[in-house]
């Protein structure tokens, strides 16, 4: 950044007006004002002066760089509870903007207290101008670091939300006798749930919702390594429901560290007998809605996966008839947080009420709509953990 304005007679004159560092001073002596003023200006930067916490209050609606205030505005007083109250409310306003704060020779005591709530840095009265020119060079130079570090940090979340988009399926083919979609909500940015579909044989589907232990980046790369895993498996004509969660157990105990863990559900459809053979590992217990309405549970098969080297995978079959509909979801469902109660949480029995109220529709819009009324529940709360969820409607 650079401090020094351009000449008038510049044709970037302009320019460098319009990116010289805004400045706000506070102080109710107009001689101090017009001292700090001419300073400041001398060094290139743009001022806004007020003369008192009120109005330091509405010129902060506009933006500033930096805030240079006194800490005592009534006269013959040293207290500095204006100026205090004055500071927190600037700070409560501007979160991310420097507040440097002017106090008489000799009132540490005031100073410290402001640096408690939240000031960036002080300078004492009288003032000396090298060292307050250092101190708002320096305040400019933190806070422009820390602005472009914040909007670094945003691209890589951006490009790493991106990536992580494009590991769930972007494509899906048609079966005569089943419908399938899934649907990922994130809590953060990225998150650590994962679905996938795998088209490996005419009239096979394959299919895997999961839930990594943990939240945000780290649960992240490890959905990654989890996909990673589960595509290989394919991509090497493994294709029997044992081999490929075995061999994808293996691989995540051996690449992650011992806490860390995955629950599954793993279906494998056969279009031509209509039959779902699954492995429910350790997740939350799928529903399937019968066309007559009657109710199944796909309760767990297996412990979780990936917390150990020997593991043994149990699976069991149901069929799909026409009209019939499976729901899976993982645990950010049901811990959706809302409600009358402030702290009311949906859980497992208000997420399945949830899901028997839903009607007959394709597996887009049922996954769509159990999201929709999800959010409806949250009531604009914040997620407590991802939220995912696949739709299986046989046709």
């Amino acid at each position: 950044m650079s401090y020094l304005a351009a000449s008038p007679d510049s044709a970037s004159a302009t320019t460098a007006v319009k990116s010289r560092p805004r400045i706000l001073v506070s102080d109710d002596h107009h001689d101090i004002l017009a001292a700090l003023e001419l300073m400041l200006k001398m060094q290139g930067y743009a001022i806004q002066a007020v003369d008192s916490p009120q109005a330091a209050l509405k010129a902060a609606d506009a933006t500033f760089d930096l805030i240079l205030i006194d800490l005592n505005y009534t006269r013959d007083t040293t207290s500095g509870e204006e100026g205090l109250a004055l500071l927190k409310s600037l700070r409560r306003k501007l979160a991310q903007v420097p507040i440097v704060v002017m106090t008489a020779w000799g009132n540490v005591e005031l100073a410290v207290e402001a640096m408690r709530n939240g000031a960036s840095d002080f300078v004492q009265k009288p003032w000396d101008n090298a060292r307050l020119l250092e101190t708002v060079r320096k305040e400019l130079d933190r806070a422009e670091a820390e602005r472009k570090a914040a909007q670094s940090a945003k691209s890589e979340f951006e490009i790493a939300q991106h990536v992580q988009r494009n590991l769930f399926p972007q494509k899906r083919k048609t079966l005569a006798t089943l419908d399938y979609a899934g649907r990922c909500l994130p809590a953060r940015v990225v998150g650590g749930d994962y679905y996938d579909f795998f088209d490996y044989a005419e009239g096979r589907l394959a299919g895997v919702l999961a839930d990594v232990s943990g939240k945000g980046v780290g649960a992240a790369m490890l959905m990654a390594n989890l996909q990673a895993s589960f595509r290989s498996q394919y991509e090497g004509g493994v294709h029997e429901t044992r081999d490929v969660l075995h061999a994808v157990n293996r691989l995540f105990f051996e690449a992650t560290p011992p806490e860390q863990y995955v629950t599954l559900f793993y279906f494998d459809y056969d279009e031509a007998t209509r039959t779902l053979s699954y492995a429910n590992c350790g997740h939350p217990s799928p529903l399937v809605i019968r066309a007559s309405g009657a109710e199944e549970h796909a309760a767990p098969t297996s412990t979780v996966v990936g917390l150990f080297a020997k593991w043994e995978c149990a699976t069991k079959t149901t069929t799909l008839n026409p009209g019939d509909r499976l729901f899976a979801f993982t645990d950010g469902a049901t811990d959706c947080v809302g409600g009358k109660g402030a702290d009311e949480e949906l859980g497992e029995e208000g997420f399945i009420e949830l899901l028997r109220r839903l009607p007959a529709a394709d597996a887009e819009e049922s996954a769509d709509r159990m999201l929709r009324e999800l959010a409806e529940f949250g009531g604009g709360r914040d997620l407590v953990d991802d939220q995912t969820v696949l739709a299986l409607v046989s046709r």
